[in-house]
């Protein structure tokens, strides 16, 4: 893997990079982020007409998206096939950006076993099985990076909105991604993790509802006086996908405008 970069405006130039959740917010942003750079897309979502359509935004804006859905990648059988249709594309992966997951709030007596194996796959297994099938491609690749999306949840509490198992499924990715910086090293393979804070996006909607929702309260109380949005994120990942980032590895970084930082 170089670290040599021959455009400035275009960081990504000659890579693939796969995007988890393209259909959502802020796997769509990513994607038409990652493509602006220069990188080719294979995106994954369990929403057919969403994943098409942002892959059709990459397509107007000039850029090249392998749209895959539906794609059940908490699965270890649906996270391969989509692993080895980007492959059998692409030839190649660079980036691994594991953004999908869908959560579960609520504090331990509201919490039912079925939310638990729910969280459970779908903010850790969403994460570990693409990853495991995507090693080998990458280790062939000559090294890459894998950005995975943890949250602020898994450090901070926030009683305005409890998040028990989306804040513990969480702190599992971020666990689990400091064994993949190690591992991945002598091949040189990069692995960090993107805390944000509360993100505007279709499962924080409902924090927004009413004027005293508790997502206006969250962002009354942040420094910079707003919650995260979408490009936000995106802009994050595309720097840790690209070799300005080469030297960061392990990493877990909050993406929520100080909020994890005052009282």
């Amino acid at each position: 893997m170089s670290t040599h970069v021959t455009d400035p405006a275009r960081p990504l130039a000659g890579k693939v990079a796969l995007i988890t959740g393209t259909a959502g917010a802020q796997g769509r942003a990513a994607a038409l982020l990652f493509a602006e750079r220069g990188a080719r897309i294979a995106g994954s979502d369990i929403d057919p007409q969403g994943n098409e359509q942002t892959a059709a935004l990459v397509r107007a804006a000039g850029g090249e998206m392998l749209a895959t859905a539906p794609a059940d990648i908490s699965a270890p059988e649906g996270a391969q096939a989509w692993i080895d249709a980007a492959v059998g594309a692409f030839g190649r992966i660079d980036v691994l950006y594991n953004n999908a997951s869908a959560p579960r709030f609520g504090t331990p007596p509201d919490v039912t076993p079925e939310d638990w194996a729910f969280s459970n796959r779908h903010e850790i297994d969403i994460v570990w099985f693409p990853t495991h099938a995507a090693w080998p491609h990458l280790v062939a690749a000559g090294g890459g990076s894998i950005i995975n999306v943890g949250s602020v949840s898994a450090i901070r509490v926030t009683r305005a909105f409890p998040q028990l198992p989306h804040g513990t499924a969480k702190g599992a990715v971020q666990s689990m991604t400091i064994h993949l910086a190690a591992a991945g090293g002598p091949h040189r393979i990069r692995a960090n993790v993107i805390l944000p804070g509360l993100t505007m996006g279709a499962s924080t909607d409902r924090l927004f509802a009413t004027p005293d929702g508790p997502g206006h309260h969250i962002a009354a109380g942040n420094p910079l006086g707003r919650v995260g949005l979408p490009d936000d994120v995106a802009k994050l990942a595309a720097f840790l996908a690209s070799e300005d980032a080469f030297y960061l590895n392990g990493a877990a970084i909050p993406l929520d405008g100080g909020q994890s930082i005052v009282a």
